[in-house]
């Protein structure tokens, strides 16, 4: 759609704002910073007089995904010019971004009002008919406004949801003539069936039902097998619905399906509900097409539009909060995300991967607390599930609480001792490296030996357990080579490299240390320790200018914060030079900067 990506011109923005702020003696919203500060919840939003200003700080809020930001200025600005077809748009964008769908809906049923509804006021129209059932509006509001151009049983969107209200004012045949007018269509029968085949489940004929559902793409989604499973059920053809969930990988994290699996093998019925009219039929496609616009390598910001009104139209649906939560998610924003987390685990519909991708953002975002309490939170409603224990050991790792890490892993390998050796070697990894780190190396090490039998070419675990070993003066060529191998796997990997010219400086090879050193520092000009070592080498191969170099960089990176760097310890060597400062500490104390892996996934890069 044009109104996601219409920008102005920056040279009139800039002007516009400038003769606003001299007309007004408004401040201009400061362009280097990341956008509008947010009001504390005791305070007003703040206002910003004329037309340039509060587009400027919408733009800037819209640039950081600032959804409640970019509302509150986009509705500010389109009040100062209501005529503007983009900055009407871009408020209704950033009003459903926002969840606030009421406000939305609100401002899109004045757009009609007034003779000017837009494609998006378009679409929220639809949504506020739907959610008060009123079909038979639904089917005008479509027959009145649907582009000419594209046939209605070509247009996935507008034919599903007329054909929906069709069926829920009360014309049966008409709606499944024209889900089966769609469906003729080769390019949308996949999703068009699996409509239909709700629609003929919700109706009773099961038998149709199934055909339908077999001919669509319902295997590739939750709730496309819980249907075909329960309309399976509702035939009296529970074993092949128990052999449908046998072939599911990763069963025990989906609740949902293990619930179904227990009733049908206790033999209890199972009803159809995976929908319960037409609306959540609605809410279906929404979701269908929230999924498909994120999953584009530019995802678009409509997936989040159309997933909100999915949740809007059908609250109670979990499938629609959760996929809203994990694209707020995906958008850094948390504290939106977490209202729809909330809100599905109220329904006690806590889903396992929902929450491992949760804990997961939360870790990436620096959020470590929320992240905890959310792995103690998995841990404790699936005690049974390996990887609960594996996330609340990573979070605790990541937060070098190492001796609180141990036990999570313990538990971890416990339920995965029968397991196929590929779902060990990761937490025996992460176990080995907590052990390390807690000053347990005997049982680090027989850990790291362990993965390293299931993952014999893990470049990051190689340079682990290589490095410690030349760190403790120990199998020192077996060391070396397990890191040269590492640096072949991962040629780019500047940890890697650092640890190849490290391992060198250890071992009195300093000649061999530079070129690798040089390479690492390549690729992370920026750490503090990298530099450090640097001029580590270059003093001890007789670079001593360059050396004090790269020791002045070191400190000009602060290295006090990361932990890592001794800064007195360079002022040292700046001032009586890398020989008296090892004499007096009688050998090379410089900490490595061997990079743990957060998690399996990032192990896995």
């Amino acid at each position: 759609m044009p109104l996601l990506t219409q920008t102005r011109p920056l040279a009139a923005l800039l002007r516009l704002a400038v003769l606003a702020a001299l007309a007004t003696g408004t401040a201009l919203p400061a362009l280097a910073q990341d956008g509008p500060p947010e009001p504390k919840p005791t305070q007003q939003p703040a206002q910003i007089s004329g037309l340039a200003g509060p587009y400027l700080a919408a733009r800037m809020a819209t640039v950081e995904n600032d959804f409640r930001a970019a509302a509150r200025y986009f509705v500010m600005a389109s009040a100062q010019d209501p005529q503007d077809v983009y900055l009407q748009d871009s408020a209704l964008v950033a009003l459903a971004s926002a969840g606030d769908v009421d406000q939305a809906v609100a401002m899109a049923e004045r757009l009609f009002d007034e003779d000017r509804p837009t494609e998006l006021a378009g679409l929220l129209r639809r949504a506020q008919l739907v959610r008060a059932e009123d079909w038979q509006g639904v089917v005008d509001l479509i027959d009145a406004t649907h582009a000419p151009d594209v046939p209605l049983d070509q247009d996935l969107m507008d034919g599903t949801i007329r054909a929906w209200a069709l069926l829920g004012a009360g014309r049966a045949t008409d709606a499944i003539a024209a889900f089966e007018a769609m469906a003729a269509n080769a390019d949308l029968a996949p999703i068009v069936n699996y409509h239909l085949a709700l629609a003929r489940a919700l109706a009773g004929d099961y038998e149709a039902a199934d055909r339908l559902i077999v001919q669509s793409e319902a295997s590739g989604h939750l709730m496309g097998l819980t249907a075909r499973v329960q309309i399976l059920s509702q035939l009296d053809r529970g074993d092949e619905a128990l052999a449908l969930l046998s072939q599911i990988d990763g069963l025990e994290a989906e609740p949902q399906l293990l619930a179904l699996r227990q009733r049908l093998e206790q033999g209890q019925p199972v009803p159809f509900n995976v929908v319960g009219g037409p609306a959540d039929g609605i809410a279906h496609l929404l979701l269908s097409f929230a999924s498909a616009l994120s999953s584009s390598p530019d995802p678009e910001p409509l997936a989040l539009i159309h997933a909100r009104l999915a949740s809007w139209i059908a609250p109670q649906n979990p499938e629609a909060r959760l996929t809203t939560a994990q694209l707020l998610q995906d958008r850094q924003q948390f504290d939106l995300a977490e209202a729809e987390f909330d809100a599905v685990r109220r329904m006690g519909e806590m889903r396992p991967q929902a929450e491992l991708s949760r804990i997961d953002a939360l870790s990436r975002a620096q959020r470590p607390a929320e992240a905890e309490r959310a792995a103690l939170a998995l841990t404790a409603a699936y005690p049974g599930l390996a990887q609960s224990w594996i996330a609340l050991g990573d979070v605790t790792r990541q937060q070098e609480k190492y001796a609180e890490a141990i036990p999570s892993y313990d538990r971890a390998l416990d339920l995965l001792a029968d397991a196929p050796p590929e779902a060990r070697w990761f937490p025996l990894y992460a176990r080995g490296i907590s052990l390390e780190r807690a000053g347990q190396f005997d049982r680090a090490e027989a850990d790291l030996l362990a993965a390293l039998e299931i993952r014999p070419d893990q470049a990051s675990l190689l340079n682990y357990l290589g490095y410690s070993w030349i760190d403790r003066d120990q199998n020192l060529d077996r060391a070396l080579d397990m890191i040269k191998r590492a640096v072949e796997l991962s040629p780019g990997d500047g940890y890697i490299l650092d640890s190849l010219a490290w391992a060198y400086f250890r071992l009195g090879r300093y000649q061999e240390a530079v070129a690798p050193m040089e390479q690492s520092i390549a690729t992370m000009a920026a750490d503090p320790l990298v530099n450090d070592h640097l001029g580590d080498i270059y003093w001890m191969v007789g670079r001593h200018r360059e050396a004090q170099i790269q020791w002045q960089r070191a400190l000009s990176l602060e290295p006090g914060e990361s932990g890592e760097v001794d800064a007195d310890r360079i002022r040292a060597k700046l001032d009586r030079g890398l020989n008296a400062v090892m004499d007096e500490e009688d050998g090379p104390v410089a900490s490595h900067p061997t990079q743990a892996p957060q998690t399996e996934a990032d192990a896995a890069e």
